[in-house]
């Protein structure tokens, strides 16, 4: 049963990637002319996602064994199902629609299906969690950086972008202390179409739900290193990601500093994020850089060519995400405790 849902997450990430290459936006000549002049530094941004990966995995890894105690899991599974999910979750419209559920079919022979459900949805809440948090810094980064420029205009902007990342703390802080799984289905069932699934849903598993909250809930409560380990492996790998666009500009210009890549990557994925329905955020993200870029007095167009190398560089590893779904899936030994 679970290789037949192995095989539907891997023939929609297959036709997802097809789709994607025939409605791309830009001609392939463009997308191969932007590879050969980045030269050298192409294989480098490649390859640096391999290490960003590690730090994801190892913030999932930290959920998952309470610490670093124990070894429910191997790490290279954590990180194996970090890219796959991550893959999914690039190729679907709105996002969070194949990835999640992928890892916690994954992951429930190993530690069950309430541990699975809650380390993964504690791991997604960590994730966006730092990207408030990446964005709150960015803010402070910028007025310390560039006061001397504040505008009126760019005043409001940051105070109102301060507001949103303010909010967006509160509501995942009070998420952390009550849990998500029974708040999330009740939202669930003030939607027309699913209202009537959800609340079935919630009949039958309430008492699941409940213990999953319990577990959220626990992590922020009684594992507060557990928690803050995870939270910094999740937001050094937004600072380090930087490292991609610090290696695309330097083909350009040797004086643009990492300060600046920050500023460059928070703003782009803030704009990005609010078109979070655009499956890759396709054409949201070559905007946002091309803004970002021009607002520190770059041209515009090391924004487009630095989106298209990124576009290349993420197919790329949605392809090997996708790969991997085939790659070592034998199925450990369940003990009682999780048939």
């Amino acid at each position: 049963m679970k290789n037949k849902y192995r095989n539907i997450f891997l023939v929609f990430g297959i036709a997802a990637i097809a789709v994607m290459l025939f409605t791309f936006d830009v001609s392939y000549t463009e997308l191969a002319e932007s590879v050969r002049r980045a030269g050298l530094w192409f294989p480098v941004v490649v390859l640096l996602w391999m290490l960003i990966y590690v730090l994801n995995a190892g913030a999932w890894y930290i959920i998952i064994h309470d610490g670093f105690k124990g070894g429910k899991i191997p790490f290279w599974r954590v990180y194996k199902y970090t890219v796959t999910g991550f893959a999914l979750n690039a190729t679907t419209p709105v996002g969070l629609m194949g990835g999640e559920p992928y890892r916690i079919m994954e992951l429930t022979p190993y530690v069950g299906v309430e541990k699975a459900t809650s380390s993964v949805i504690l791991y997604v809440m960590m994730h966006i969690f730092s990207h408030f948090c990446f964005w709150l810094f960015s803010i402070g980064l910028y007025v310390v950086l560039h006061f001397d420029y504040l505008t009126t205009g760019m005043s409001a902007f940051l105070g109102l972008a301060g507001l949103f990342c303010l909010c967006g703390v509160y509501f995942f802080t009070k998420g952390y202390r009550s849990g998500l799984a029974m708040r999330s289905i009740g939202l669930l069932q003030k939607v027309p179409f699913l209202r009537n699934w959800a609340t079935g849903f919630a009949q039958r598993k309430k008492d699941a739900l409940e213990r999953v909250d319990a577990q959220i809930a626990e992590l922020h409560g009684k594992h507060r290193i557990t928690f803050y380990s995870s939270l910094g492996a999740e937001f050094f790998a937004r600072v380090f990601s930087c490292a991609e666009i610090y290696c695309i500009l330097l083909i350009f210009t040797d004086t643009i500093s990492y300060w600046d890549c920050i500023l460059i990557l928070a703003f782009t994925s803030l704009f990005a994020n609010a078109l979070f329905f655009s499956p890759m955020q396709l054409g949201a993200r070559e905007g946002g850089f091309a803004l970002a870029v021009g607002g520190l007095a770059l041209p515009y167009a090391y924004g487009v060519y630095m989106g298209l190398i990124m576009r290349v560089r993420e197919l790329i590893w949605i392809v090997v995400g996708i790969g991997l779904m085939k790659f070592g899936n034998r199925r450990p030994v369940e003990s009682e405790e999780y048939k």
